[in-house]
This record gives C-alpha cells, structure tokens and sequence, in this order.
C-alpha cells in the first residue's frame, strides 16, 4: 500500500494533466479480459495497476510472478487521502473530483471526504451521470467537459467494471486530470451507502461473500461464473508455464 501511494503522490507532484489511470483487477476482470478486447486495450494503456483480490495474488504467486498482497481501490483511496493530508502544503489544495454511484452518492461521498481529510483537499465537482451516458458519445464527452473545466489532481471513478476502465480509456485525451483511480464502490463504500465487510471478515478473504449477501441478485450470478471460470484460465496459465 505505502508503495502504491508513493507511486501516485509522485504523479500528483507532476505538472501535466494527462489522465493517468490506474486499474484494479479482481477475479471478475480477469474472466473478462478473456474475450473484452477493449477491456484489454483499457489495461495495457493504464499507468498502475494493483490487485484487488487475494485469488489475483495467489495466481501470481503460483505463476511465479509474485504480488507482494491486495491492494483494495476502497483502502487505497482513503489511504492516498490521509496521505495526502498529512502532507500539510498550505500553497496547495489537492483537487478531487468524485464521478459515478447512484444520484447524491457522490456529492454525500465528498461530503465525508472533506470533514475526514479536508485540510490538504478540497471537492472540486461531485456527478452520478445518468443510466447509460457511456454508451452516448456525446454525453460522455459533457462530463469530460465538466471534469476537465474543474482540473482536479484526481479523479475518482465509480462506475463499476468494466464501463469505467472502458470509459476513461476512450476519454483519456478528453479528461486534463492528473490521475484517475477506477474504484468501483468506494464512492459508495465512502457515502455509506454500502458497507464494507468487517475487519476480520476482510482478513478471512470472506469479503466476497459478504457483498452478495448485500447484494444477491447482482452478485451471485457473477461470483459464481468467476468462481468456476478463473481457475480454468490459471490451469490454461500453468500449463503454459
């Protein structure tokens, strides 16, 4: 964690607003960039990119190509943030400009942000765009016009995957932002419009199971599809090894 943080402060620092994006592969994404091919190009041209999963760290592991331990989008973000305040630079406020979760979330999400970390950041613009904007292209290049006119340091993108590793793929020439994060439900996570797991759930890898209990009907489905596909395509990995 204190080296991915490092590695985005170190972007942040930068002058240029070249929306940098960061990616963070859990089990489903990697059954879907089996056939998404535009999900592909959205990982190869990402500039980070950290595992949000234990099955994702222990597949490194036995392809002898190891990760060193999970890094969640929803700690990452409040770990960058408290990173961020302790640095204390009273010339500078960090922008951050939050996009994506249902109607309000995100405005409540920034909300929190500032009361918890507010000294060294300041919300610049809070947006749930409507059902289906992605697929307009139009509409997606309004809100990359309303993040781009606030220029925020970072921008949090809480579409869920895989539209908003697609969507800032398509949008990165669109989008002067110094750093994009692909969070998925951390804005949500943030707002407390959902809850994490606790803690000793978190640490017996049982994170998973809580979310579907949350969520069934969108969930279940899905991890039980990952569930019996992932350890295909690591057997196909293994044998190629």
């Amino acid at each position: 964690m204190q080296g991915a943080v490092s590695r985005l402060q170190t972007a942040l620092n930068n002058d240029t607003f070249d929306c940098q994006y960061l990616v963070t592969p859990n089990t489903d994404h990697i059954v879907m960039l089996q056939s998404n091919t535009v999900l592909q190009e959205s990982y190869k041209h990402s500039f980070m990119c950290v595992a949000d999963g234990w099955p994702v760290v222990a597949a490194s592991r036995l392809l002898r190509k190891p990760l060193p331990c999970t890094i969640p989008g929803s700690d990452l973000l409040p770990a960058l943030l408290a990173n961020l305040d302790r640095t204390k630079n009273h010339n500078k406020k960090y922008k951050v400009f939050l996009f994506g979760a249902g109607e309000g979330v995100a405005v409540r999400a920034g909300a929190v942000i500032e009361k918890t970390w507010g000294e060294n950041i300041e919300i610049v613009g809070a947006v749930s765009p409507e059902f289906g904007f992605d697929k307009d292209a139009k509409a997606s290049s309004k809100y990359a016009a309303v993040i781009s006119n606030a220029q925020p340091d970072i921008l949090v993108i809480g579409l869920g995957a895989p539209k908003q590793e697609v969507w800032v793929y398509k949008l990165q020439s669109q989008l002067k932002v110094k750093v994009a994060l692909c969070v998925g439900a951390t804005i949500d996570f943030i707002a407390g419009e959902k809850k994490r797991a606790p803690l000793w759930v978190q640490k017996s890898k049982l994170e998973w199971l809580y979310r579907i209990y949350q969520e069934p009907r969108r969930l279940a489905k899905r991890y039980l599809n990952d569930a019996l596909v992932f350890p295909v395509i690591l057997l196909k990995e293994l044998v190629k090894k």
